[in-house]
Order: structure tokens, then sequence, then C-alpha cells
């Protein structure tokens, strides 16, 4: 009997066109999104506990990464006017219609927040804008994972379910990170339990993803996006316990932690990012996941 022919491209041709997305932008301004939106729900949890320094850093930070982030984003969009434009109409069903109004309209609050909490002045419209800031931060920080998998890319859309919760985690670690480095230390515990909590949920959301990806996890795994996402675990772990033994006594050991922290939440995503050009660019990992999802009684003839 003839074998049955195992399809996995056409002529060794992708099925799917890769993302053109320049990792530097668009992976960038995943992580930098992350950054901003968890730092002012931080910001506004150090201002009600009467972390003041921390808050303030908080707010400089988050309103320094939204504002790298939207310049990545412009500046892979190759016409600034482009932005503006997606701001015409909101599309609840388009992630990239309402990422774009989540980052007009929490953009102005960070700003305001930060301004305030530096000059001292309005304190009160400051600590209004630190609540405005800090309501769509969760959001802010995880949209772009639905940006993500809402497309095609199979290790991006295939993970679609678990892809929110790493990037909230990831975001969770990196703003722990950037609260142990800018932060004192005396004013570090609520950053160093979020950095604990955050290691274990970044590797539980990883790894739920990789179960459900079967075969397409692959691409997590090889290459650069293996090298990178190798790489996270034990820079959070390390950051994580680094914090946590030692940072409530040592600012230095505070700062080597935040900023293993900070890198290994850049592992993650510049690793997902990855991962997903990898997998759109292997026809392999489009076809044959399809191949195998089909119903049991599919193919079979009447002398079966």
């Amino acid at each position: 009997m003839v074998p049955r022919a195992e399809f996995e491209s056409y002529y060794g041709r992708p099925v799917i066109k890769a993302p053109s997305w320049a990792a530097r932008d668009i992976a960038g301004y995943f992580f930098l999104g992350g950054l901003a939106g968890a730092g002012s729900v931080l910001a506004a949890g150090a201002q009600l506990t009467g972390r003041t320094t921390t808050a303030t850093a908080m707010k400089v930070s988050s309103l320094a990464a939204v504002s790298l982030s939207a310049a990545a984003l412009v500046h892979d969009l190759g016409v600034p006017s482009r932005f503006p434009n997606m701001l015409r109409v909101l599309k609840p069903t388009s992630p990239m219609s309402v990422g774009s109004w989540l980052l007009a309209g929490y953009g102005p609050a960070a700003g305001a927040a930060a301004v305030s909490a530096v000059t001292g002045r309005l304190p009160r419209a400051g600590a209004a804008a630190t609540t405005l800031a800090a309501l769509p931060g969760p959001a802010v920080a995880s949209y772009t994972a639905v940006l993500a998998a809402d497309t095609a890319v199979p290790a991006w859309h295939g993970a679609h379910r678990e892809l929110p919760y790493v990037f909230a985690a990831s975001a969770m670690a990196a703003v722990a990170g950037m609260a142990l480095v800018l932060g004192p230390v005396t004013e570090s515990a609520p950053a160093r339990c979020a950095a604990l909590l955050a290691t274990a949920a970044e590797a539980t959301a990883i790894r739920a993803a990789e179960k459900r990806l079967g075969m397409v996890a692959e691409a997590y795994r090889q290459g650069r996006a293996g090298t990178l996402l190798r790489a996270t675990r034990p820079l959070t772990t390390v950051g994580a316990a680094g914090g946590l033994l030692l940072g409530r006594r040592s600012r230095p050991a505070a700062v080597a932690s935040g900023l293993a922290l900070l890198a290994g939440s850049a592992c993650t995503r510049f690793g997902i990012f990855a991962a997903g050009v990898a997998s759109a660019e292997d026809p392999k990992y489009t076809v044959v996941p399809q191949r195998t999802d089909k119903p049991p009684d599919e193919g079979r003839g009447s002398g079966a």
C-alpha cells in the first residue's frame, strides 16, 4: 500500500506572510507598554500607602515608558500621521483601534500625574490623574497580547487564551524591577512581593501556552526565541529571590535584582515576538495543526 502523504507545505513556501514589524520597534513597544501600564498601578498603590518616593519614581518611569512606546509604534508605522488617523473611529472588535484609544487616553493622565508629582503643584489634580492612569493600566499592560493573538501567526494565535496572562505577569515583573531600581529599600516590600508572584505566574502561563500549542511550541524553544525565553526564567528567578532575600537590606542588591527582573521581562517580550515570526516563516506550523485537528471520521472510506 502507498503510505499516507504527509503534507507540510506547498513546495516549502510559507502559507502565511510573516509579520513585517521590526523587532526593535514592536517587541520594544510590547515591553514598554507593559512597563508603563503596570507602573501606573504600582504608583497608585504606593501613593495610597504613603510610599511617596516610589510613587513619584513610578509615575515618571511610566510616562517615559509610554512615550517611548508610542514613539516605537509611530516609527514602525513609518508615517506619523497614521497614528492619529486610527483615532478617527473606535472599533471595539479591533485590538489595534482599542489599543490606540487606550494609549491616547492613558498618556495624558500618566503625564499629568508625573508632572504633578515632580513639581509638587496641584496635588489633588495629580492624585486624580494617578487614579485615572491606574484604571486602564492593566489593559495597557496586556492589550498588546490580544493584538498579537488576533493575527494568523500560529505561535501567537494558538496561545490566544494564555498570552494576555503571560504579558500581564511579565509587565508585573518589569515594574517590580523598576521599583527596586528607583525606589528606596525601605519602600520596596510591595515590589519584592510582586516580583515573586510575577515570576511564578509568568512561568505557569508560559507552560500552559506551550501545552496548548502542541507542536507549534517548538517555535518557542528553538532559534532566537528559544535563546531569549530560556534566559527569562533564571533572570526573573534570580531577580525575585535576590530582591526578597537581600533587597530589603542592601541597596546594591536591590538594584541588581531589579535589573535582572527588567532583563527577564524584556527577554519574554522579544522571545515571544521572535517565536511568532519563526512560526509564520515555517509552513508546517500552519499546515500540520490544521490537519491534525480534523474530525475522527474524516477521510475514512466505506471499507475502513
